[in-house]
């Protein structure tokens, strides 16, 4: 198959989630047979922080406006067999107009929409501030892939049209998140990892910050950047700015208990796991998260993952837990990831979910070339 997808970042992971989602499942498809072609504009904001210019799975095309790579794109676009435009990308509403207007040259395979932001996608849809996606492109797509499952879903068909939506989860690459060999020195009791979210904090204050004041003989870790407060914190926790994907296993392993927060958006329609938390399963360490809906579908509470619904909850877990509790749940976690969770998964169920929505898959031919150069910058 060869795919073409609009996405936000493949190329830095700086203060967002979307690039290891990427990568996790476009290095899956890379295994498999496929070749991918990704489109990103060349922002300053992730041109400063680029973490991965050159991917050995995708190729990879940056540029500047839209205008200078529309012709590219096209042909990329009539020469491939599925089209898919992602959350958050910049051109995404001229992309998505281009391809279901008047006399642009209809695609002959199917076109779908990457959604790592499903709660906020419909909040701004309805409140018509959407700036990636139109209710009109709704009812036009041949596939939705949304990032949250459960009864969002049946908004999406029911209220927007949309015909065939479909949850897909985050994911996260084994081959790189991997568990700490040897005995584990933690450096940290308990540690996040998140860009500042105003929404987000009022939970990093009750299950991080608190319990750091109760527990002054015990270390924490807040990893991301933007924190205006950092001052006023508990003289026990210490803040990193930003931690680099290669970097982020080793962050987790230092970390006893890693501590997942999720926006509120996304706790209000449940069943949205985010990328930190695939992350630390597959590295096998054990995690401590917030409560929200559909939890239960991801991992097991209380034998895989632990939840926290106040600040108690994390006071008890840090101090009635032996490492050696810890360390099976997290083994456990890792264990589920495995079965579930990894970028194959997800390519698998693409190649599925494009098959049911008429594209022309195979994932037995070649893989692309190698020697080529993947970054192409137009």
């Amino acid at each position: 198959m060869k795919l073409v997808i609009f996405g936000l970042t493949l190329s830095s992971s700086w203060g967002n989630g979307h690039a290891t989602t990427y990568r996790s499942l476009l290095k899956a498809l890379h295994r498999r047979g496929h070749e991918v072609h990704f489109f990103e504009r060349n922002v300053e904001w992730y041109a400063s922080n680029r973490d991965m210019p050159n991917p050995p799975f995708a190729r990879l095309h940056l540029y500047e406006q839209w205008d200078e790579v529309r012709s590219a794109a096209w042909r990329e676009m009539r020469t491939a067999d599925a089209v898919i435009v992602g959350s958050y990308c910049p051109d995404a509403l001229t992309i998505l107009d281009e391809i279901f207007g008047e006399g642009s040259g209809k695609l002959d395979c199917p076109v779908g929409f990457y959604d790592i932001d499903t709660p906020i996608t419909v909040t701004t849809l309805r409140k018509q501030e959407c700036t990636y996606l139109r209710p009109a492109h709704l009812p036009k797509l041949d596939l939705y892939l949304s990032f949250t499952g459960g009864p969002l879903l049946e908004v999406l068909e029911k209220e927007f049209g949309v015909r065939r939506p479909r949850a897909f989860y985050c994911s996260a690459d084994p081959d790189i998140y991997l568990p700490h060999e040897g005995l584990p020195e933690y450096a940290w009791d308990l540690g996040y990892m998140g860009t500042y979210a105003a929404d987000r904090q009022p939970k990093l204050k009750e299950l991080l910050l608190d319990p750091a004041a109760r527990l002054g003989h015990l270390r924490f870790i807040v990893a991301g950047p933007l924190f205006p407060d950092i001052a006023e914190w508990p003289p026990n926790v210490c803040n990193f700015y930003h931690i680099s994907p290669h970097q982020h296993p080793s962050f987790y392993h230092a970390c006893r208990l890693h501590l997942n927060l999720t926006r509120r958006a996304m706790v209000e329609v449940g069943y949205s796991p985010s990328i930190r938390l695939f992350e630390a399963a597959s590295c096998g360490v054990p995690v401590m998260s917030d409560e929200w809906a559909g939890i239960e579908e991801v991992f097991e509470p209380g034998r895989e993952i632990l939840i926290a619904r106040n600040a108690d909850d994390v006071v008890n877990a840090l101090s009635d837990y032996d490492s050696g509790k810890l360390e099976r749940m997290g083994r456990a976690a890792r264990d589920r990831f495995l079965r579930e969770h990894t970028g194959n998964h997800r390519a698998m169920q693409l190649e599925k979910e494009l098959t049911a929505a008429g594209a022309n898959i195979s994932a037995t031919h070649g893989a692309p070339q190698q020697g080529a150069p993947l970054n192409v910058a137009c």
